[in-house]
């Protein structure tokens, strides 16, 4: 898949699952269950031993068409481009650093910086970032994507932080072009009930799907 096509797979499905794996095989349970709910993509965060590896297995183990692969807390370039090499087909940041939207654009890699204020965003969506990440999203809430789209109507915004099942709908009618959800989603791993990440991500798309029907 190129760029666009990864991009237009995460906005249609309209979910991402934030992923801090303690290993391997646990990574690829997660994904499994994330498979059987619907997830369109994955993100392996760098706050993870190892994380360049665990990118590495589940972008050999699984196809784009099955689930996306992308790698998330990137601060830098060098831990980009290493994260690009070991297979992440996108890369999200907590905050905004030029050089790695610019090694990002290299590559043509989908890139997603986070921003917190509307001067921040107007800085990501300059630098030819692909969506803007606003984080942590717990800290403002939906109405904050609504205001920054009255000046900004162009923003592609995905929040991350303090996003439930209960306020998803929320959020999308907001105006978020995708969600990117942690624990909320996946905290069944630690106890090991997968079954429940795919019930919760089944439960998040048909609040997405409920909210998008609602606005057309």
């Amino acid at each position: 898949m190129n760029k666009q096509q990864i991009l237009q797979k995460i906005t249609s499905c309209g979910l991402v699952a934030v992923v801090r794996a303690e290993s391997t095989d646990q990574a690829m349970r997660i994904v499994d269950a994330c498979i059987a709910g619907g997830v369109a993509a994955i993100e392996i965060t760098y706050t993870v031993p190892g994380a360049g590896r665990v990118i590495e297995q589940l972008s050999t183990q699984y196809k784009p068409e099955d689930i996306i692969i992308g790698a998330g807390t990137v601060l830098d370039a060098e831990t980009a481009r290493q994260a690009i090499l070991s297979g992440a087909a996108y890369v999200v940041s907590p905050c905004f650093d030029a050089d790695t939207v610019r090694l990002c654009q290299t590559y043509q890699i989908a890139v997603m910086p986070g921003a917190m204020t509307i001067r921040e965003m107007v800085e990501v969506m300059r630098s030819g970032a692909d969506l803007i990440k606003l984080f942590p999203g717990e800290l403002f809430g939906p109405a904050m994507i609504k205001a920054v789209r009255g000046p900004l109507p162009q923003a592609r915004i995905m929040p991350t932080g303090g996003v439930t099942v209960a306020n998803a709908a929320e959020w999308i009618r907001a105006g978020a072009v995708a969600l990117g959800v942690g624990s909320a989603l996946t905290g069944g791993a630690k106890t090991g009930k997968y079954t429940d990440i795919t019930t919760t991500a089944r439960a998040f798309l048909h609040e997405i799907t409920l909210a998008r029907t609602s606005q057309s």
